[in-house]
């Protein structure tokens, strides 16, 4: 506080004339920057004036009647003193002094410095804040006496005591900080207060707004959320049913995706057999058979399983099919696959054409002999199905079989094995260098089988 700079000063300093002078000085600097200030003085211990920023000439000045030159020549405390509003001798206007009391070196009371602060002036910091028509703000003692009221009103500060009003009898009693309700006591106007004591000063600052327009402003505001709220809920219920149509409709969507994609597999799968069927036999085709081989032929050589392949060629096709058109030979193509079928029955075995009137059958962990079994049957089933066939020096369809079998541990590649089985179902004949242990031609009947060739 101002009071407080110049005391120090005055202590350090001493209360010479230099100094005082030097003091007049700073005062007059600092009071355009302290609109509030009314006035500055200097006192004594015996109550004359050193000092009086408001009057030049000092004669006849005293403050040794005051509360605050009192209060600080009988009290020791170097705390500063507020006293109660008084009306100014120099300006006539309703001052607040706040005074502090500076002491010699060894103690002694020397005098009193004091500030004297318009009250209307004051009031002004006040004005910045709304408090609304009925609104009031006040600074009171803490023994009920009323220090400034604003809005300003010179009554309300002329021996007003509050110390037997509600908020002092039933609120600051035990507590420093709350909230109250109830009518004041010096308009009539029922009020919604808070208050607060200062824990430095012995003062009570309370705020306090007019309870209708505080309830009306209430009303306002639950009003405004009553209809925001509801525009919320409206919207929130509009979102929700766009939501739940969206929801809706891509549960269909996605139903009907997955009756798409369950048909799109399905069709897949269809088409993944056809591309391995032979459109006119139903057959496994040449695709089929080339990378069923090697898969069996890659299990076999990891095994160590034999592997068994019969290459099956229909005697003297090209004459049958001259001789009888092409449609023919489809129909006896048909009927030498079906045959095929029948006499191929474990799950693991493949009869595929391999092309033309050439048809393949891999055997898988099948050795020589289990193969020529197969053959036998296949040659057998055929001669009792007896389909006419002039041209051909048997009368009927044959075939001719080559056998190809080696064990997996000595094969290097399918494509061996599809070459010894190819080559020697019309020529049996020694193969080296490609570890097959039997190549076997077969005639067909009614001539006996042809002899084993062991390599």
């Amino acid at each position: 506080m101002f009071s407080l700079g110049l005391a120090d000063r005055l202590e350090i300093d001493g209360s010479g004339p230099a100094q005082i002078q030097r003091l007049e000085a700073l005062v007059g600097r600092q009071r355009p920057q302290m609109p509030q200030l009314n006035g500055v003085a200097i006192c004594d211990d015996q109550g004359r004036a050193l000092m009086f920023s408001n009057r030049p000439d000092l004669s006849g000045v005293s403050c040794k009647g005051r509360a605050y030159f009192i209060h600080h020549r009988d009290d020791p405390s170097r705390e500063p003193f507020i006293g109660k509003p008084i009306r100014s001798r120099a300006t006539h206007k309703w001052i607040i002094t706040v005074s502090r009391r500076f002491n010699e070196a060894h103690g002694k009371f020397t005098g009193v410095v004091v500030v004297a602060l318009d009250v209307e002036n004051f009031l002004r910091l006040f004005g910045q804040i709304d408090v609304g028509r009925g609104g009031a703000i006040g600074v009171t003692y803490t023994d009920g006496s009323m220090l400034v009221r604003y809005p300003f009103r010179e009554q309300d500060i002329m021996g007003r005591n509050f110390l037997q009003s509600p908020i002092y009898a039933k609120y600051l009693v035990d507590q420093s900080v709350g909230t109250a309700s109830y009518t004041s006591t010096l308009d009539g106007v029922e009020r919604l207060y808070a208050f607060r004591k200062s824990a430095m000063l012995p003062l009570v600052t309370t705020v306090a707004l007019g309870r209708h327009e505080v309830l009306a402003a209430w009303q306002l505001n639950a009003l405004l959320s009553i209809g925001v709220v509801s525009s919320l809920l409206r919207l929130t219920g509009l979102i929700g049913w766009l939501l739940i149509r969206d929801i809706n409709r891509r549960t269909e969507v996605e139903g009907e995706l997955l009756v798409t994609q369950e048909k799109l597999l399905c069709s897949n799968q269809q088409l993944e057999l056809l591309a391995m069927k032979d459109a006119l036999t139903g057959l496994a085709n040449r695709r089929c058979f080339d990378e069923t081989l090697a898969t069996e032929t890659k299990r076999a050589h990891r095994d160590g399983t034999p592997l068994a392949l019969l290459m099956i060629d229909i005697d003297y096709f090209k004459r049958f099919n001259d001789t009888h058109g092409h449609l023919a030979g489809d129909a006896c193509l048909q009927k030498v696959a079906k045959v095929l079928e029948d006499c191929v029955r474990r799950p693991s075995d493949l009869v595929a054409r391999y092309g033309g009137e050439e048809i393949g059958v891999i055997l898988p962990n099948t050795d020589g002999a289990g193969a020529q079994v197969v053959a036998q049957r296949i040659l057998e089933r055929l001669r009792q199905q007896n389909i006419r066939h002039e041209t051909s020096p048997f009368g009927r369809v044959s075939a001719s079989v080559g056998i190809a079998s080696v064990s997996g541990s000595k094969l290097d590649r399918w494509q061996g094995l599809v070459e010894a089985a190819t080559k020697h179902c019309t020529a049996p004949k020694r193969l080296d260098g490609i570890g097959l242990r039997w190549l076997v031609k077969y005639e067909p009947s009614p001539f006996p089988l042809g002899k084993e060739v062991p390599l």
